[in-house]
């Protein structure tokens, strides 16, 4: 698959926000007509046992169905042609041309709408289909040649950080707002910058997509970035939210199994937040369903549920803890975990963690090795984007990190 980080050739993205909402218009519809039809096909089985109500029944339903069909289709047709019409528009509004990203409000709106349809979107060249790349502060995707990275970073050191965002998000999930800022948030890379001299990555990638299809993605393109990052023999640390951390962790599991030369730079791989064992909301989502598709008159609303992404439903269980593979074997592992609970030991804080990950599934691991973890009260799973607590706790590890480099001989 193409990136936007390189010149490779892709088919013209066909379509957008009009089709895309088209298309969730008429399935939905059709979804809620079935669901309708289950329904009334149950009522009019009764009236067709009584005596004497048979024959009046079996018209009464030719009619109804017949309505009925005619305002379904009515609807799907009638939204299809007004939202057909806001194609006109669309490239206007939402702001995305080769060359220049997209505003933060339309690249969070895509972001979204990549993490519950993101496989669909692809495989129908949707221009909305988000195609990953390693971006600048601000939005820009450098392609990764050693003048274009040099243009990009000129104060390029050697020591890089590539963070790497979650579930329906986009690269501009790591800064904050002025609301969040009144509370004491800390944009991370710009910390990292400050207090390292640390330059500051971020990756733009489909979320609807399988994490296993993304890592591997990722770690081609790791790969790239290294070999012509402008400081040879440079330090790499990745910090990855939610899904941003399974990805990280199957790239480098990718990488392992393709030899690749990045993770050797790897100094440290930080997961926030990462659903390492599952979360308990797909988990639910998927009990959900199948109690959904249970009855023929529910089934419909099954099968929209059924939808969301191949990324999403991958979220169920997790990839489980990490493999030690010798090729990253030097690669210090940092888990953090969150709960809204004060009291991190409470049960409501086992069960309902950050509000979407436990801290068990969050802090799970069983490889040997440099492996830490630990949790924070108090904090969602989002607030793990900006919290001061957070930062404090990823400057103590990687400040471990360079004192020990500092006392090998």
């Amino acid at each position: 698959m193409a990136t936007d980080n390189d010149n490779s050739d892709a088919p013209a993205p066909s379509t957008g926000y009009s089709h895309a909402a088209k298309t969730v218009v008429q399935e939905t519809t059709l979804r809620v007509q079935e669901m309708h039809g289950a329904i009334a096909g149950t009522c009019f089985d009764i009236l067709r046992r009584v005596p004497l109500l048979s024959g009046p029944a079996r018209l009464v339903q030719g009619a109804h169905d017949t309505i009925a069909a005619g305002v379904y289709g009515a609807i799907r047709h009638g939204g299809g042609g007004l939202l057909a019409a806001a194609a006109i528009v669309e490239k206007q509004a939402t702001g995305f041309s080769p060359g220049k990203p997209p505003g933060r409000l339309a690249s969070g709106l895509r972001g979204a709408l990549n993490g519950a349809f993101g496989d669909y979107l692809a495989a129908s060249n949707n221009l909305l289909a988000i195609r990953m790349a390693i971006c600048a502060d601000g939005g820009t995707a450098p392609a990764l040649d050693a003048a274009s990275l040099h243009a990009a970073f000129p104060d390029a050191g050697k020591r890089l950080c590539v963070f790497i965002h979650g579930l329906g998000c986009d690269e501009h999930s790591w800064e904050s707002d002025d609301a969040d800022d009144a509370a004491g948030a800390i944009h991370f890379g710009r910390q990292l910058h400050a207090d390292f001299a640390c330059s500051a990555l971020y990756l733009r990638y489909n979320s609807g997509l399988p994490i296993a299809a993304n890592g591997a993605q990722l770690a081609g393109l790791l790969e790239d970035l290294l070999a012509a990052w402008p400081q040879p023999d440079c330090d790499l640390l990745i910090i990855g939210h939610s899904m941003g951390g399974l990805l990280a962790l199957a790239a480098c599991e990718h990488a392992a199994e393709q030899a690749m030369n990045w993770p050797q730079a790897t100094r440290m791989l930080i997961c926030l937040g990462s659903p390492i064992l599952g979360s308990p909301v797909e988990r639910l989502g998927q009990l959900t369903n199948a109690a959904l598709n249970l009855s023929k008159m529910t089934a419909p609303l099954g099968t929209i549920a059924a939808t969301r992404s191949q990324g999403i439903k991958d979220l169920r269980h997790g990839p489980g803890a990490p493999r030690k593979a010798a090729a990253h074997a030097h690669i210090a592992f940092r888990f953090l975990g969150a709960s809204l609970s004060e009291d991190g030991r409470h049960p409501f804080a086992r069960f309902v963690g950050d509000g979407l990950v436990t801290p068990g599934s969050a802090t799970a691991h069983a490889i040997d090795g440099d492996v830490l973890s630990t949790s924070l009260s108090k904090l969602g799973h989002m607030r793990l984007l900006n919290d001061a607590r957070v930062y404090r706790q990823i400057k103590e590890w990687v400040s471990a990190i360079d004192d020990g480099a500092a006392e090998k001989p």
